[in-house]
């Protein structure tokens, strides 16, 4: 799990992701980008994380990744993250592609229905919570869960 104060690094992440693959002999490494896009007049998105869920969220798909013989990873950005830049990166290593196109998505549907970053617009400087895009994470003690 890596969290980083603002948008990401795509390219060092992917890059650091890729030559940690080539240690180990597998045929695949397949990464989703998260790229926040315009839509209704945001200048950015903004996202707090409440880190021990979250630990606890990516232990069990290291564990379901684990029993199929492959990895997973993940970035997320914390604060701030500007229209056109990205926020997210998740990867999955296998050693079959089947494997891994199979857990990526998978991995990315559930981190969105459940991890527990919760998102804010940023219109004219001011952060606003995306309640209508936001979801019942259990345990977090919000939106009526």
């Amino acid at each position: 799990m890596e969290l980083y104060n603002g948008s990401l690094d795509i390219c060092e992440i992917q890059n650091r992701w890729y030559k940690q693959s080539t240690q180990k002999n597998c045929g695949a490494l397949i990464t989703f980008v998260g790229i926040v896009r315009q839509e209704d007049g945001i200048e950015a998105l903004s996202f707090d994380i409440y880190e021990p869920i979250l630990k606890k969220w990516l232990e069990k798909w290291e564990d379901i990744a684990k029993q199929q013989n492959a990895s997973v990873f993940f970035a997320h950005s914390k604060g701030d993250v500007k229209v056109s830049e990205s926020s997210y990166i998740a990867g999955v290593l296998s050693p079959q592609r089947k494997v891994a196109l199979k857990l990526i998505n998978d991995f990315v549907e559930d981190f969105k229905a459940n991890a527990p970053i919760w998102k804010y617009d940023v219109v004219k400087g001011e952060r606003i919570y995306a309640k209508q895009r936001s979801h019942p994470v259990l345990g977090a003690g919000i939106l009526g869960d």
